[in-house]
């Protein structure tokens, strides 16, 4: 199992969770990732590296190129941690009004 700093970490990036979303929608190979992105296909590589080494995604041989998925492990990682807080954290009640800054004036 991977650890949740080295997830966060690689999604800590702008362009890596841009990545990430894509290769979200279904299986893509490099090229598809980079189409449209400002870097290139060697950058997108790179990014892939990243994510693969947090466990965030997996890739497979597709005849000569290489298809990269989500991988659900590291997502699970990510789950397990969020829900300890979600968990742990005490329910706060929900205003009945939105909160206006103007209405709380700091007074000395």
């Amino acid at each position: 199992m991977t650890d949740i700093a080295s997830i966060l970490a690689a999604l800590s990036d702008p362009t890596r969770r841009m990545i990430f979303e894509r290769i979200a929608e279904g299986p893509l190979s490099v090229g598809t990732v980079a189409a449209g992105l400002p870097i290139s296909r060697p950058a997108v590589s790179q990014h892939l590296k990243v994510l693969k080494g947090a466990g965030l995604v997996r890739d497979q041989s597709a005849g000569t190129r290489r298809l990269y998925h989500i991988d659900q492990a590291g997502l699970g990682t990510v789950r397990l941690w969020l829900n300890r807080f979600h968990i742990e954290a005490p329910a706060k009640p929900a205003l009945d009004v939105p909160w206006d800054s103007a209405q709380w004036k700091e007074t000395t």
